[in-house]
């Protein structure tokens, strides 16, 4: 009996969903990622090697990168952590299939912007202006 191939996943078919953002079209994601602190433990009599143990968890920014529009959402709350009111939000990077059904979810909960970049300008390129928001969070977990 032969096994059957199947395809990974593409990754240019995803979107983002932010409670009370409506967009979700962006260029780029990255940050999705968590790394455990290592925790070295020696006890006496046991000298070949330490115990390693697991400790504080720690969670990459998500940055999101899209295509400038007049669309100002996600910089007007970075505009109001900056103006003082940190806020928190929760929401959702979606992997899409071929088809456009989901076929993973990462949520992260509590966010907020802490670092907006307005694109770069030049009068000798044809690029799209390209808007970047790093959002600090408190936990992301994939779901499906």
């Amino acid at each position: 009996m032969t096994a059957q191939v199947v395809d990974p996943f593409v990754s240019f078919n995803y979107l983002v969903e932010i409670d009370g953002i409506a967009r979700g079209a962006f260029q780029e994601v990255t940050g999705l990622d968590s790394t455990i602190d290592v925790i070295e433990h020696r006890e006496g009599g046991s000298n070949t090697s330490p115990h390693k143990l697991a400790g504080q968890t720690k969670h990459a920014n998500i940055v999101l990168k899209y295509g400038m529009t007049i669309d100002t959402q996600l910089f007007q709350w970075h505009k109001t952590v900056v103006d003082g009111a940190v806020d928190r939000r929760n929401g959702s990077v979606v992997l899409l299939d071929r088809r456009g059904s989901e076929v993973a979810r990462w949520n992260f909960v509590r966010a907020w912007p802490s670092k907006y970049t307005a694109p770069s300008l030049n009068a000798e390129a044809s690029d799209v202006a390209i808007e970047t928001v790093e959002l600090v969070h408190e936990g992301l977990e994939r779901v499906s």
